[in-house]
C-alpha cells in the first residue's frame, strides 16, 4: 500500500534496536551485511561483482537507504547497467519517491526487473526505468492505486493531511501516465480502487517492456 505519513505520525519500532550492543545487534542480522548483502567476503563480492540490487518486502526508509547506497556505489564503480530485481507489497510514498528519483539520477542505465508481485511503492520504484528498460519474470503481477493513510490528529492537522494526500496522488497520477502513455484520466479511473496487472496486461497499459525467463534475456 501507498502509505503517505507525515514524518509526525510514523512510528519506527526498531529505535529501541538502536540502545543494543553492536554484538547483539549482528545476531539479528540473518546472515545479512553492509547494504543488505549476504554475509561473507566473497558472497558479497560476488553479489557487488553483478550489479544487482534486490528490492524486497515492504518499502521503508532503511530500505531505501539501503537501496540507494548501493546504487550510488556501484554508479561509482561503473556506469554499466545495473539490475534491480522487485518483490514488494509497497509501502511509504516517500521512500518508493527516494529509490525511484535515485535510479533516474544516477548515471549507469537500471534496468528493472520485476519478481513475485510489484505493488503500489514497488510500482512506483519499477517506473523510475525507462519502459524499454522495464523487465519482468513471467509469474509477475502488478498493482497500482491512490495512496491513504496517515491522517490523524486536530481538525486542522487532518485538513491539512488531506490536502497533503490529494497533491501527492495528483502527483502520482502524473508519474504513472508519462511511464505507460495513459491519460492522468484513465491513471485516476483506474486507481481509484487497487487495480491489478498480469504481465499481458501490464504489457497492454505501458507499465512493462518485456516479459523475460532468463538473465540471457537482458543481453
Amino acid at each position: 500500500m501507498l502509505r503517505p505519513f507525515p514524518p509526525h505520525l510514523l512510528n519506527d519500532d526498531d529505535d529501541e534496536e538502536e540502545d543494543e550492543p553492536r554484538e547483539d545487534r549482528r545476531h539479528k542480522d540473518d546472515g545479512e551485511g553492509e547494504l543488505g548483502m549476504p554475509a561473507g567476503d566473497k558472497i558479497a563480492k560476488l553479489y557487488f561483482k553483478s550489479r544487482t540490487v534486490i528490492v524486497a518486502g515492504p518499502i521503508n526508509d532503511k530500505l531505501a537507504q539501503r537501496t540507494v547506497s548501493h546504487l550510488l556505489a556501484l554508479a561509482e564503480d561503473s556506469d554499466k547497467p545495473i539490475n534491480m530485481l522487485i518483490s514488494s507489497p509497497g509501502g511509504h510514498v516517500e521512500s518508493g519517491d527516494m529509490i525511484h528519483d535515485v535510479i533516474k539520477f544516477i548515471r549507469p542505465t537500471v534496468r528493472t526487473i520485476g519478481s513475485g508481485w510489484v505493488a503500489s511503492a514497488g510500482a512506483l520504484i519499477f517506473v523510475g526505468a525507462d519502459r524499454e528498460n522495464r523487465f519482468c519474470l513471467p509469474n509477475t503481477r502488478f498493482l497500482i492505486h491512490q495512496p491513504s493513510g496517515g491522517i490523524g490528529g486536530t481538525s486542522s492537522d487532518m485538513m491539512i493531511q488531506a490536502e497533503q494526500v490529494r497533491l501527492m496522488r495528483e502527483r502520482l497520477n502524473q508519474i504513472f501516465a508519462d511511464a505507460t502513455g495513459q491519460s492522468i484520466e484513465r491513471i485516476e479511473k483506474d486507481t481509484q480502487r487497487d487495480f491489478w496487472l498480469n504481465t499481458q496486461e501490464a504489457l497492454d497499459y505501458g507499465l512493462l517492456g518485456r516479459v523475460i525467463r532468463s538473465v540471457d534475456d537482458l543481453e
